[in-house]
């Protein structure tokens, strides 16, 4: 009788696909950059054409302003902030940070709350949508107390905003009399603040760094000065301290700002367009406080200019600048923008410049720039997508993890 031989079989030949080996989920800033690039390309044409008129496409729970307010906030400006710090924190401390399965599962709850905040119901699109930024301070915490490293603070600001955001859907379920339009904005008002930290950190030192001639100059009292009062006006605005006092500590706090980016030299970055971009969107927040200061002493509607000079330009800006070089340099490839990222960054002001100054000039426009702008701010986002699919779902160039 004759015996029967079989090959031993490989288990690598037979096991199942496994997408958190992909390199897409091998550090924070891939998934989360590349979800806010499509976030924000896609879904601000999609506002825009209901907002003018079109046919309803949302609406089940979240809808119109609302929504698109609250989803520019807790969607594409809290998956840039958690892919930045995912990233950010590890080099920080040394310590790992979600990736692979667990990378990916904050990757699908995150999905999962921009879907459900359009499909409801409305209280499970609220657990899911709070519990995310909850989760990610979490995750920050451990490596950041385990090696007790000076940006513990980020984990409070996280989680001020989870706090706020469930703020925001108890307003819209009708559980708290608070506006949820409020704890959008308030919210709005915690991100620039994070922008205004991180900016004093990287902007400066990138500067320097990049541009020997640059004469960078910080001072710490300023620093302090810009922080603090920031903090108050955008506090005293968002929660309806006297209109008075609110204007005067804002147009304080844009003196103080325009002082400090000043001494970070911008004009030095003239032709380096990866820094210039970074010091052009930090410009957007001295100019939001002066319409903010404005419109607060006035009682006008220079106040909703204000919101959009934040939002579109600094939040919009600093993104756009952000997750082109942090993307490069955590890829392996040099920190230099090419053509198209070049027009991504001049669409993106452009943009902004359209929506916060073009109805402010001429009322009668304002259909005109809300589209413009959309059209500009959405082909930016979506030259990001297109270019950096690649760089994002792939290995570094250099072979080294991340």
């Amino acid at each position: 009788m004759s015996t029967i031989h079989r090959t031993p079989i490989d288990p690598s030949t037979t096991s199942t696909w496994q997408p958190w080996r992909l390199a897409l989920f091998n550090l924070g800033f891939r998934p989360f950059y590349l979800l806010a690039a499509l976030l924000a390309a896609l879904t601000l044409p999609l506002w825009t054409f209901e907002h003018l008129g079109g046919m309803p496409l949302f609406g089940r729970y979240l809808a119109g302003v609302l929504w698109h307010a609250h989803e520019m906030v807790f969607g594409f400006a809290v998956a840039v902030i958690t892919g930045f710090l995912f990233t950010a924190a590890r080099n920080w401390t040394g310590q790992p940070t979600p990736s692979g399965a667990l990378l990916l599962a904050f990757a699908a709850l995150w999905v999962a709350g921009r879907i459900l905040n359009v499909a409801g119901p409305g209280p499970l699109a609220a657990v899911v949508d709070t519990s995310f930024l909850v989760l990610v301070a979490i995750a920050l915490w451990i490596p950041l107390q385990r090696t007790a490293n000076r940006n513990r603070f980020f984990v409070a600001i996280l989680l001020a905003l989870a706090a706020l955001n469930g703020a925001f859907h108890l307003a819209q379920l009708g559980a708290i009399s608070w506006s949820a339009l409020s704890a959008v904005e308030s919210s709005l008002a915690l991100v620039i603040l994070i922008v205004s930290i991180m900016a004093g950190r990287v902007i400066p030192a990138f500067t320097a760094n990049a541009i020997r001639t640059a004469r960078v100059r910080q001072h710490a009292w300023l620093d302090l000065l810009a922080i603090g009062t920031l903090v108050l006006a955008l506090g005293g605005y968002a929660f309806g301290v006297p209109g008075v006092a609110s204007g005067v500590l804002a147009l304080i706090a844009a003196i103080f700002h325009a002082a400090r980016l000043w001494l970070w030299d911008p004009w030095a970055t003239r032709r380096t367009p990866i820094l210039w971009i970074l010091h052009l969107s930090y410009a957007w927040i001295p100019i939001g406080l002066v319409l903010l200061g404005i419109g607060l002493l006035r009682g006008d509607t220079l106040t909703v200019f204000a919101l959009h000079a934040f939002s579109a330009g600094a939040v919009g800006g600093m993104v756009i600048g952000m997750i082109t070089r942090t993307a490069r340099g955590h890829s392996g490839r040099p920190l230099h923008a090419s053509s198209a990222e070049i027009a991504a960054y001049v669409l993106v002001h452009v943009g902004a410049m359209l929506r916060v100054f073009v109805p402010l000039v001429w009322p009668g426009g304002y259909i005109l720039s809300i589209v413009a702008a959309t059209a500009l701010w959405s082909l930016a986002f979506a030259i990001y997508a297109v270019m950096y699919w690649p760089i994002l779902t792939r290995s570094r160039i250099d072979g080294r993890p991340g």
